[in-house]
C-alpha cells in the first residue's frame, strides 16, 4: 500500500513528502528478523530488493536501523524505540483490512515471541507447535527466555506474548490468569531424603539446596517459610533455568523445587518428586500482551491455544487426583 502524507518526514518545514507506507511493513520485518536475508524470505523479495528497501527505510529515518555486529545485525537505539510503534501502526493496518469474519490463518505469515519460564517450553512447547502445524503453517514460533533484567518486553515489541508466572508491572498491560499451581520438591531417584517422611527439619537439615533463580538470589519463599519455624536450610548455589537445575539434580544429592509444568521434564530424567512439608505461596501461571496486539486475530489465536493447552493439562492434573506430585 502507497499513501502520500503531506509533511516532512523529519519534522522540519518542508513541502509535501511521498511516503510508501509499504516501508513500515518491511520495517517491522526487519526488526522481527534483524537480517535482511530472513527478511527478503518473509517478503517474497530477493536480498538485493530487500537490501534497496533498508536503504530507504534508513534515508527516510535518518538512521542506520540495524547495523553488523559480527556475523549478525543488531538494531540501533532509534530502531529499538520505534519497533513498538512500528508493530502496532502495521497490526492496525492489517486489522483494517482483514475480511469481516477474520484472517484466513492458513494464510497468515507471522512470527510470534513468547517469554517465559524454560519449563514452559519444555512442558506445552510440543503441544503448541503441533497445533501451528495444524492449523497456522505460516506462524513461527520463538520462546524467548526469561531475562535476569527487568524491562518492558512487551511494550518495546520484543515479545508478543508473556506467559508463566507474570511479574510484568507496566500499568497498560493485558492480564489473564490461566492456572494455580504450587511448587514441589525434587531429588534424583534413591535419594536419602526419600528414606521416611519428609518433615520441615528433615528438608531444612539433612541435604544442600540448589535455587532456580534468574537474578541469582540465594532465598526465597521457602526460606521465608523455614525462618517462620526457626529454621534454615543451606544453599550451595543457583543457576539460571529449571532445566539446567533438573540436570544438577540428577548428577547430585542436592535438593531442588519444581512446579507442575516442569514435571515431565523431571519425570524424563528419572528424577523423583516429593510433597514440600512447608506452606508455600500458590504459584499463579497467567499471560500477559500488550492491549496493541488486542485486534490482530493471529494474536486472538496464539492467546487461545496458549489457553487451551494449559486448560487441558490442568484438566489432566486435577483428574489425576488433583496434584502435580506422583502418588
Amino acid at each position: 500500500m502507497t499513501q502520500s502524507v503531506t509533511g516532512p518526514v523529519d519534522g522540519s518545514a518542508g513541502g509535501p513528502v511521498g511516503i510508501d507506507l509499504n516501508l513500515l511493513v518491511a520495517l517491522d520485518v526487519l526488526l522481527e528478523e534483524q537480517s535482511v536475508q530472513g527478511a527478503a524470505r518473509r517478503l517474497h523479495l530477493s536480498e538485493p530488493a530487500m537490501s534497496r528497501t533498508l536503504g530507504r527505510i534508513r534515508k527516510a529515518l535518518g538512521d542506520p536501523v540495524l547495523v553488523r555486529a559480527g556475523r549478525r545485525m543488531v538494531p540501533t537505539p532509534r530502531a529499538i524505540a520505534v519497533r513498538a510503534e512500528v508493530s502496532a501502526v502495521v497490526e492496525r493496518a492489517r486489522a483494517l483490512f482483514a475480511p469481516a469474519e477474520g484472517a484466513d490463518l492458513r494464510t497468515v505469515t507471522r512470527s510470534f515471541t513468547i517469554l517465559g519460564h524454560d519449563a514452559i517450553a519444555a512442558a506445552h512447547g510440543p503441544a503448541l507447535f503441533a497445533r501451528v502445524a495444524a492449523e497456522a503453517p505460516g506462524i513461527r514460533l520463538r520462546f524467548l527466555s526469561e531475562s535476569h533484567i527487568d524491562a518492558p518486553f512487551l511494550r518495546e515489541g520484543t515479545a508478543d506474548l508473556e506467559v508463566g508466572v507474570l511479574d510484568t508491572t507496566a500499568p497498560e498491560v493485558h492480564r489473564e490468569q490461566l492456572y494455580e499451581d504450587r511448587m514441589v520438591g525434587v531429588v534424583r531417584a534413591g535419594h536419602p531424603l526419600l528414606e521416611g517422611e519428609v518433615t520441615p527439619e528433615r528438608f531444612a537439615r539433612e541435604a544442600d539446596h540448589l535455587i532456580v533463580s534468574r537474578r541469582g538470589k540465594l532465598h526465597g519463599p521457602v526460606d521465608a517459610a523455614l525462618a517462620a519455624l526457626g529454621l534454615e536450610r543451606r544453599v550451595v548455589g543457583t543457576v539460571g533455568s529449571l532445566p539446567s537445575s533438573l540436570f544438577v539434580i540428577r548428577d547430585t544429592d542436592l535438593v531442588g523445587l519444581n512446579t507442575g509444568w516442569g514435571l515431565p521434564l523431571a519425570e524424563s530424567l528419572g528424577l523423583v518428586s516429593f510433597e514440600v512439608p512447608l506452606p508455600l505461596p500458590p504459584l499463579r501461571l497467567g499471560m500477559a500482551w500488550h492491549p496493541r496486539h488486542d485486534a490482530d486475530p493471529a494474536h486472538a489465536w496464539l492467546r487461545a491455544a496458549v489457553r487451551d493447552r494449559v486448560a487441558q493439562w490442568s484438566a489432566g492434573t486435577r483428574a489425576s487426583g488433583g496434584s502435580p506430585v506422583p502418588r
